[in-house]
């Protein structure tokens, strides 16, 4: 598989993603449904925001390396919230973290939603290549 990153500008860098992401011969992709604060029991947690980013991200890297995937060839991420402010307020770095971590240089897209499943307050959507 070839990565690679388009950024016509350096703002982007200290946020955690970047504006494109080209592949060329990939051998697989996987998209990843989106991936919360769930347990492993099947419930929903009832954590503060930034716990349940630290699970969310955690469910998300076991559903990438069952696949036989790696973290850092994430290419697309999309980020459901249901308060930005309280995200870039309390977690964002935490986010910025764990993608530095993996090497995760991904296009990314954040929305704020009116709700999450139950008592969810953000959760991650991949697709990933190999």
């Amino acid at each position: 598989m070839q990565k690679r990153v388009i950024n016509p500008w350096t703002w982007q860098d200290t946020r955690g993603y970047v504006q494109g992401v080209e592949v060329r011969q990939q051998e697989g992709v996987l998209y990843c449904a989106g991936q919360a604060a769930v347990l492993p029991d099947g419930s929903s947690s009832t954590a503060d925001m930034k716990t349940q980013m630290q699970q969310a991200l955690q469910n998300l890297e076991t559903v990438i390396s069952q696949a036989g995937y790696a973290c850092k060839n994430i290419v697309r991420l999309t980020v459901y919230t249901t308060s930005s402010e309280e995200l870039f307020a309390t977690c964002f770095n935490d986010y910025t973290d764990w993608a530095k971590k993996h090497g995760v240089q991904t296009a990314l897209t954040l929305m704020e939603v009116k709700s999450l499943y139950e008592t969810l307050s953000i959760e991650f959507e991949a697709t990933v290549v190999r």
